[in-house]
This record gives structure tokens, C-alpha cells and sequence, in this order.
């Protein structure tokens, strides 16, 4: 049930962004790095933007999370996940080093986590060939403050959401440092129920289904991470890190009234009513240890990083559905049918990456490769009931497992051409291998590809007030291994979302232009071309018994071509009482493909067309005003606007939101109301017409009107230094569990 969730959140497109096309799944996150305080508030470099927030008012108090929605070119307008201008998700990454987190856990991780511990966030939109990572995805790099002192130091923070509930949450992190040796821990602990209210019609003509119901879901996460470091001495140390994530949903219902629309036998239309209902529950356990060595070769940041991981995820989840015909009034007619059903997943990872770097006089050689073996076992269940008792249904029950391993070498080379001129070069060479199949029958699954994946940036300064800067990457789109498991996640009885083991793996070209001005003023021109693009395709059709089935079947479909166009500002004025982050944008999508078939049972539909272009304009203004002398009282206003857009299910018609927030410091402690969605105005409303005739239309409401009344407490050594963050061998399988 879970999955039902979090899949018709994904149907809905809602993640869409003013600065990126949507994505077909929520899954997917995630990661953060380092920060630093100068005196100007952004400046460019050849292959990223740097944010420079330590002495900005902004951080004193904040979160992690909400310091990055404030950070130019990032938003999120789900508050959940992050979004890069003209990209897809934005991964983590603390201190240049992936985070080896599931999206729950990164969530809660950044929600908790003090913005006061940032020194500068740096936006890698089209990163090189020496990360690895996906298609359309960006990096955020978090770089935490850096202090010397020995001594402990931590913080503790409680926060209390209401909407239609109440929400509450709280985290604790402990810093030692004592010599060459440092240690960071953490932990924390939320409660959430999340409601959901949706409204789904698909159909052709007067003949239409219709479903009006709410999804809900009550989530307890407890989690944690411990870093080890020490210093062996000048040149060599080796570090140790542990993350851990329990979820827990004893609660995941949806209750949907449905109204079915059809022409019987003589062309006469009749209506009917059915009520459908799903009870679930879900557990996640996500498990990982990762061992770093780095040995430096000189002063000038050559050296030898070395890092081994171990993921263990596993998520555990039933699901038990009752339809029953009903009146107009819902009043209880007839069973229609039951069933119930089981998705477990477990995945086990075993990875390794190798980096060098050596920096000559005037350029930087970087070198390395990863290699990741990764098992995915599926075992779903899936019985219905015959009147008597509940039998398997040998069709939906099935046992996939998924063996894949992927490595890839990578090189590169920066030169400075002077002080004015800089440019990187890059190369990937991805070698996958995989294999998988569904026991006991003939259906397998076997892929041996190779990608060649070159990156080149170039980056020139013009003069101490403008910058030029140009970039491009290509690279691989691989599906969540959730996305490959053969399993139908029922909504109705007869619209459901189905997963797809032979999705291929899409290519993705991206480019990028980007002109500073003052260091505060920057114009962004980005393209990107996909093919083989995915998304969840609604293909529907009239079934035997007269009934309009739909599919939301993750599929391949085509190309995609987006085009992003950004005006951004980040500036402080009257002596830092007013602090500004304004973007104003342009996003042209296009869209092009058919897909008639069913990939899994062969069965035709009617062709669901991609053929269509359309311009949205957005804006994004944050602002944060002191209202004190003393510093101590701070007013955040936030709004965000996206004109109609082009999403790949269908047209979203405009939204957008307005926050406000009033902050206290006082001393140590920090003290915060916000208001979010103070008008309700994040409703998302999905529509598609065919040429054929066929019409699908999603209306959904998260209750993203809500107050957050937030405390926390800074304690001990306020000089101290946090232990090395460690890289996570296998974070780029951590974000493709999907979740």
C-alpha cells in the first residue's frame, strides 16, 4: 500500500518543478555536501555554482533542508524532495562525499540537520565524468563548517506539523573530536500521517470511470548514522561510517467511490457504482557500512582515495483490497471481489570505487573506476477470493530476482589557462551486465551494455564583474530496480500501476550556458535530449465486460527535448536586513512517441500518442528580513508560481504557494512558526485528451496548507571539528532502490 501511495503521488506529476520535466517515480533522491562562508553571495566556476550561506542570516537557526530550498537554482515543491533548475533529482552530497542514504532517510537527515553547520552549498548542475551518476540528476555538495578545537559538541531539535493531523519529530547529533581522532553521530525519530484526497477519470465520450477518494498513511521512522575518522598521520587516514533506517507504516488505507459509465449490449448507457478499499501495511530496513582510506601525495591535493561498502535494504509490504457494488448512496449491494497481496523486496550490494588525483603545475589529473554487484529478490504474492476462500492467482504471483554488475573507469583533465580561462575534459567508459528472470517459467531478462559517456566544461572570466561559463555530459538513465519488479499496484479494480522488467536504460545528452554578473546576478540557458525516455503510460481500453481498464504501465516511449531559460538573483540589501533569492524561468518541453502494448502480457491498446510541445513560465522569490537591531528577530517570505506545463501524462494546469515564517534566536536556542500554503493553492490537476478520444484527468491534494512550530538547541565546543565525511561506495545503488 505503501507503493500505492507513493505511486499515484507519481501519477499525478506533482514533482514537477518550475525547473525540470516531471518524473514517473518518487523514488528516487538524494544526497548533500559542503559549505563556506565569503563575502560574495554566489560565484561560478567551470562546472558548478557556489552558494556561500555561513554568515548569512538565513542559515542562523534553519535546517539543512530548508537552507537548499533557499539556495539559487534549488526548490522543492513537495517538501520532500529537491530539485535543480532544468534537472531531475538532485543528489546528496556532504563535505564531496555521497551520502549513502533511501529517500526517507535523506529527508529526515536534512530536516534535522542545523543550517547553522553550513558554510557554502555548491550546485553542481551538469556534473563530470568522475561522478557517477544518472542521466538527468544534479548534485547539491553540502560543505560543513570546519573547526579545529578538541571538545564535544551537538544539538537537539523537536518540531510539531498540523494539517488535518498532527505531526511531530525529533532528532539529537552528538561531534567528539580529541587528536587525530573525530567521530560524528546522529539520530532521530518521526511520526507522520500523510493524507492524500484524489480524483481520477479516464474514459472516451459519454463512457468514463470515476474515482473520488482519499489515500492515507501513517509513517514512524527511527534512524541514524555514526562516521569514524582518524588520522594515521599527515598523509594517511581511513574512516568508517554506519547508516541505519527503520520505517515502519502500520497504517496504509486508500477508500475510493467508484462510477462507471458504459453502453450495454444495445448501445443503451448504464451507470454502476462499486466501492474499492485497500488496507496495508509496510516496513523498510536499509542497512549500510562503508570503509574509506585516502592517502594524500602532496600539498597541492593530489592524492589516493579508496572506498569499500556494504547496502542491505529490505522492504516488506501487504496489501488487502475489497470492491464492493454499491448504490449512488454507497450502500452496501454485493461483494464485487477481495484480494490480497505481497511485495516484498531485498536488495544486497557490494561495491567499491578507486580515485586519483594528481595536480600538476597549471593541470589536474583525475582517474579512477567503480565496480557495483548488486541481487534484487522479488517475491510477490498475490491471491483472490473465490467465494469461499482465498486461492493464488498463479498469473500476478511471480518470483523475480535481478543479478547486475556495473563498472566503469573514468578520466579527466582541468587546465587553467591563466586567471581568466578554465576547462575540464572528461571521459566514462560504463561496462552492465545483468540477468533476470522470473522462476519457474521461461521469462528472463539478460543486458550486456556498454556506454562511452563523454563531459567537457570551459568556464571564462571575462573581468572581476562578468563570467562565462559552458558545459556539457552525456549520460545513462538505469530504472529503480522497483521499477523492473513484474508486480500491478492496484488504485481501482480496473486502473492500476504496472512495473516493467524490460525497460531499457535511456541516454541522456545535457548542455548548459551560464553568464555571472557581479556575482550575484546569473542568466542560465540549459538543454536536454533523452532517448529512449520512460515515464508511466495511461493506456486504456474496454474490456470484456464493458468495463474502461487503464494502465499506468512504466514503459519506454519515445524522446524528450527540454529546453530551460533562468534569470536569477542573490543579493543582500540595506546592510544585510533584506536577503533576496529571486528566479524567473522559462521551460519549453517536448515530447515524442507511441506506445500501444502492453510490454508484459502483450495485450493492445489504444495508441497513447506523445506529440507535443508547450512553453511554461515560473517564478521563485524567497525572502528573509531581520526585523531586530539585535538580530534575533527574522521574517521569511517565500512564494512560488509555475504557469501551465507539459508534463509527459498529460497538461498541469498552473499552481502555486505562499509561505511565511517568523524565527527567534535566542542565545542557544532558535524558535520558528511557518505557515505553508497559507491559501491552498498547491492543487494539482493533470489533464490529457487523444486524438482518439480518450481523455484521463488526475485532480490531487497533499494538504500542503499546514503549521510547523519548530525548537532547537545548539550545546558544547561550538569550535569543533566534525569527522571526515566518507564517500558511499554504493550510493548510486542506494538511489535506485526506489524509495
Amino acid at each position: 500500500m505503501k507503493t500505492l501511495i507513493t505511486s499515484i503521488a507519481i501519477l499525478s506529476g506533482i514533482l514537477a518543478f518550475a525547473q525540470e520535466k516531471p518524473k514517473a517515480d518518487s523514488a528516487k533522491t538524494k544526497n548533500i555536501q559542503e559549505v563556506i562562508v565569503t563575502k560574495k553571495n554566489i560565484q561560478k566556476k567551470s562546472d558548478r555554482l557556489i552558494f556561500d550561506v555561513a554568515a548569512s542570516p538565513v542559515a542562523k537557526g534553519n535546517t539543512a533542508f530548508n537552507l537548499l530550498k533557499e539556495t539559487p537554482l534549488v526548490s522543492s515543491t513537495d517538501d520532500k524532495t529537491l530539485k535543480i533548475a532544468g534537472k531531475g533529482n538532485a543528489v546528496i552530497y556532504i563535505n564531496g562525499k555521497r551520502t549513502m542514504m533511501n529517500a526517507d532517510a535523506l529527508e529526515a537527515f536534512l530536516k534535522n540537520t542545523p543550517a547553522d553547520n553550513i558554510a557554502k552549498i555548491e550546485v553542481i548542475t551538469l556534473p563530470g565524468s568522475e561522478y557517477n551518476v544518472e542521466s538527468q540528476d544534479g548534485i547539491i555538495n553540502i560543505i560543513l563548517k570546519k573547526k579545529m578545537t578538541d571538545g564535544t559538541s551537538g544539538n537537539f531539535r523537536m518540531s510539531s506539523t498540523q494539517n488535518i493531523y498532527n505531526s511531530q519529530s525529533s532528532s539529537a547529533s552528538l561531534n567528539f573530536r580529541k587528536g587525530k581522532f573525530g567521530a560524528t553521530a546522529n539520530a532521530s525519530y518521526s511520526d507522520n500521517i500523510r493524507p492524500q484526497d484524489y480524483v481520477l477519470m479516464n474514459g472516451r465520450g459519454v463512457e468514463f470511470n470515476k474515482s473520488v477518494g482519499r489515500v492515507e498513511s501513517i509513517d514512524r521512522d527511527f534512524g541514524g548514522y555514526v562516521n569514524l575518522d582518524y588520522a594515521i598521520n599527515e598523509k594517511n587516514s581511513v574512516g568508517l561510517s554506519y547508516n541505519g533506517w527503520y520505517s515502519k507504516s502500520p497504517r496504509l488505507t486508500s477508500d475510493f467511490f467508484n462510477t462507471l459509465k458504459a453502453k450495454d449490449l444495445n448501445g443503451l448507457l448504464q451507470t454502476s457504482y462499486n466501492r474499492s478499499r485497500n488496507n496495508g501495511e509496510d516496513q523498510d530496513r536499509n542497512h549500510s557500512v562503508n570503509l574509506n582510506y585516502e592517502l594524500k601525495l602532496d600539498d597541492k591535493g593530489s592524492k589516493v582515495s579508496l572506498n569499500t561498502a556494504y547496502l542491505n535494504y529490505a522492504k516488506e509490504e501487504t496489501n488487502s483490497n475489497l470492491t464492493e457494488m454499491v448504490d449512488a448512496d454507497k450502500n452496501f449491494l454485493a461483494v464485487a471481489s477481495k484480494f490480497n497481496q505481497s511485495t516484498p523486496q531485498y536488495i544486497n550490494n557490494y561495491s567499491a570505487t578507486l580515485d586519483f588525483t594528481k595536480v600538476f603545475k597549471g593541470i589536474t589529473l583525475g582517474t579512477g573506476g567503480n565496480f557495483n554487484k548488486t541481487k534484487t529478490d522479488n517475491d510477490t504474492y498475490f491471491e483472490v477470493w473465490n467465494g469461499n476462500s482465498f486461492v493464488k492467482d498463479q498469473n500476478q504471483s511471480n518470483h523475480f530476482v535481478y543479478d547486475e554488475k556495473i563498472s566503469g573507469i573514468y578520466v579527466n583533465l582541468e587546465k587553467n589557462f591563466g586567471e581568466k580561462i578554465s576547462a575540464k575534459i572528461g571521459a566514462r567508459m560504463e561496462f552492465t551486465d545483468s540477468f533476470g528472470e522470473i522462476l519457474g517459467t521461461e521469462e528472463q531478462i539478460k543486458r550486456n551494455d556498454r556506454n562511452f559517456l563523454p563531459t567537457f566544461s570551459l568556464n571564462y572570466n571575462i573581468n572581476d564583474k562578468n563570467a562565462l561559463s559552458y558545459a556539457f555530459t552525456s549520460r545513462v538513465r538505469r530504472p529503480s530496480f522497483w521499477e523492473i519488479n513484474p508486480v500491478r499496484i492496484y488504485l481501482t479494480q480496473v486502473n492500476y500501476i504496472q512495473n516493467n522488467p524490460f525497460i531499457k536504460a535511456s541516454s541522456v545528452f545535457n548542455q548548459e550556458m551560464m553568464y555571472m554578473y557581479k556575482n550575484s546576478y546569473f542568466l542560465q540557458l540549459s538543454n536536454s535530449y533523452t532517448k529512449d525516455a520512460v515515464s508511466q503510460v495511461p493506456l486504456q481500453k474496454k474490456d470484456d465486460d464493458g468495463n474502461i481498464t487503464i494502465r499506468y504501465i512504466r514503459t519506454n516511449y519515445g524522446t524528450e527535448n527540454n529546453f530551460s531559460a533562468n534569470i536569477g538573483m542573490n543579493k543582500t540589501f540595506f546592510n544585510q536586513i533584506w536577503t533576496a533569492n529571486y528566479v524567473v524561468g522559462l521551460n519549453v518541453n517536448t515530447y515524442k512517441g507511441i506506445v500501444d502494448t502492453d510490454p508484459i502480457t502483450g495485450d493492445q491498446f489504444d495508441p497513447f500518442v506523445f506529440d507535443y510541445t508547450l512553453a511554461t513560465p515560473y517564478i521563485q522569490a524567497s525572502n528573509n528580513i531581520r526585523l531586530s537591531t539585535k538580530k534575533d528577530w527574522f521574517l521569511g517570505i517565500n512564494y512560488f508560481w509555475m504557469g501551465k506545463q507539459r508534463a509527459d501524462l498529460g497538461t498541469i494546469n498552473p499552481i502555486q504557494q505562499l509561505d511565511l515564517s517568523i524565527k527567534k534566536i535566542w542565545n542557544d536556542w532558535t524558535f520558528s512558526l511557518e505557515g505553508k500554503d497559507l491559501f491552498k493553492t498547491m492543487i494539482i490537476n493533470i489533464n490529457d485528451q487523444q486524438k482518439s478520444g480518450n481523455y484521463n484527468m488526475i485532480n490531487q491534494y497533499r494538504y500542503s496548507r499546514r503549521a510547523v512550530l519548530t525548537i532547537a538547541y545548539n550545546f558544547g565546543n561550538k569550535k569543533l571539528q566534525k569527522a571526515r565525511n566518507i564517500e558511499g561506495a554504493a550510493s548510486d545503488i542506494k538511489n535506485r532502490t526506489g524509495n
